[in-house]
């Protein structure tokens, strides 16, 4: 839809006097709450710090410039480099969104990491997937299977109004599997996220990355997008 909305002459038109009245916005790199080694040894400091300041900042970098680029395509009318950019926006816009979720996603074991969910998360869980352990089989399953990189969900289906666990490739959101789909939980599997620490030993990496799982925050995010609440 966004697509063939960039298409028409008219729409481009109207967004270039947008864009312009309004300023091109930008991203930047978000700070991460907690530091480089509060994650270890299930992550190293060393692998948080390449992932967040170099692998999560180049995503920025060139979404920022794809945004740019787009701008001047719309200003000037020019639909072919609208088209064209738009594998960049996808793959970098979807770097730093997913990467954004990642670092909410995980909390140092002292802060609450790795806590299993509890109150309508946990509920919904159980009815969904059977168990909590069935869930955690059933994510390191599809995230050791997926070939390639990319990332493993924990969802929300709000039309559905149940959990799912999903892959994505590369740096697709979740929300390129449905518009319907929320992200609770993603774990980045591309090889950036583990190798220097786990090697090519992917399903280590996922055994263990439960124990800072932030299961507080995904347990927010699911209350806020289902409108289930509960005391916990």
């Amino acid at each position: 839809m966004a697509l063939r909305s960039l298409l028409a002459g008219k729409t481009v038109r109207a967004s270039s006097m947008l864009l312009g009245a309004r300023g091109l916005h930008t991203f930047s790199l978000p700070d991460l709450p907690y530091d480089y080694g509060a994650l270890e040894p299930v992550i190293s400091a060393e692998i948080m710090q390449l992932h967040h300041q170099k692998h999560h900042q180049a995503y920025i970098t060139n979404y920022n410039k794809a945004l740019e680029q787009l701008d001047a395509a719309i200003s000037g009318g020019d639909a072919s480099a609208v088209v064209k950019l738009q594998s960049a926006i996808k793959f970098n816009g979807g770097g730093h969104i997913n990467h954004s979720i990642f670092w909410k996603n995980l909390a140092p074991v002292q802060e609450g990491g790795g806590e299993p969910p509890k109150g309508s998360l946990g509920w919904a869980i159980d009815e969904d997937f059977g168990s909590f352990e069935a869930l955690i089989q059933k994510v390191n399953a599809e995230g050791a299977a997926l070939q390639g990189s990319g990332w493993v969900w924990l969802g929300l289906d709000k039309e559905m109004k149940h959990l799912l666990v999903e892959t994505t490739v590369n740096q697709d959101p979740l929300v390129t599997k449905g518009p319907n789909l929320v992200p609770l939980l993603g774990i980045d599997v591309w090889e950036h996220a583990y190798y220097l620490q786990y090697k090519n030993v992917r399903p280590d990496y996922l055994k263990n990355i439960w124990k800072v799982i932030n299961w507080k925050y995904v347990g927010d995010v699911y209350e806020k997008e289902s409108g289930v609440h509960s005391s916990r």
